[in-house]
């Protein structure tokens, strides 16, 4: 059988024996890439991360920011990728204060696939400090979250592909997707749709973030930080999530699958 080779970097070709029914059959597949990567600021190594290896000028901008490396994005200088045998290297130039702030903190992430707090030394660390989200105008139609996630599976190329990606999607205020960005990280994913609306200028108060996992207090302390008003999530919220939405300000919206959804905190921005 011909091997095709996916055109998407995040996806790799593998010979799979398939059962189904009563009879087996040889086929290639395409799976995601999951690889390590790490992220140096100022030459210094802060963290490795397993991702998949697309969109990641994206990642390491959006991580920066959310992860509260830099407190705004003009502190960050430069992004350069590295590609080797053994992963992927991100070099970030951020201003001479964030990276004093950095090494105080002394923080250091390793190993796990979409690793949010593993590694993190005080429980201050986990329970950060939060900017407030804007007010803002915005107003989401539940006719607008219908829209926006009954299209979000054709709009993620790599999942149709591997079956084995998250994704975080950027809609407009009428629910249509404007950017997607995939990886085999619920929070990478975020990460990268973050970082790649930083690099269009894309202002976050007007529009909302769809991911299509569980909606946990790293997904929303990343959105809160980006200045994102509204994080849908097609699965539940946990309590931490909640709590820490309510306090920042942001709107949090959980089991968004057609025109049914919850809200749990902030409802003034979903109208209707």
């Amino acid at each position: 059988m011909a091997e095709a080779e996916p055109a998407d970097p995040g996806a790799r070709p593998v010979l799979e024996w398939r059962h189904r029914g009563d009879e087996w059959a040889e086929a290639h597949a395409a799976l995601a890439v999951e690889q390590p990567v790490a992220l140096e600021y100022n030459g210094i190594a802060h963290a490795v991360m397993l991702a998949t290896p697309r969109d990641l000028e994206d990642f390491a901008l959006g991580f920066t920011l959310s992860e509260g490396i830099v407190a705004q994005v003009s502190d960050v200088y430069d992004v350069e990728h590295l590609p080797g045998s053994a992963g992927h290297t991100l070099r970030v130039q951020i201003a001479a204060g964030a990276f004093a702030g950095l090494k105080q903190r002394r923080r250091s992430l390793a190993g796990r696939t979409g690793c949010g707090i593993c590694g993190t030394e005080s429980l201050d660390q986990v329970l950060r400090p939060l900017p407030p989200v804007p007010a803002g105008t915005v107003r989401i139609a539940p006719a607008a979250l219908a829209r926006a996630t009954q299209q979000l599976g054709a709009a993620q190329h790599l999942q149709q592909l591997t079956g084995a990606t998250h994704g975080a999607a950027w809609c407009d205020p009428d629910g249509g997707i404007r950017a997607v960005r995939e990886d085999v990280g619920r929070h990478n994913a975020l990460d990268k749709l973050i970082g790649a609306l930083l690099r269009a200028r894309t202002p976050t108060a007007e529009g909302f973030a769809l991911i299509t996992s569980r909606a946990s207090v790293e997904m929303v302390q990343k959105a809160a930080t980006a200045g994102i008003g509204v994080l849908a999530a097609v699965s539940g919220p946990t309590t931490l999530a909640v709590e820490t939405a309510q306090r920042c300000g942001l709107t949090l919206v959980g089991f968004a699958r057609g025109a049914n959804f919850s809200v749990y905190t902030h409802r003034a921005r979903i109208g209707g």
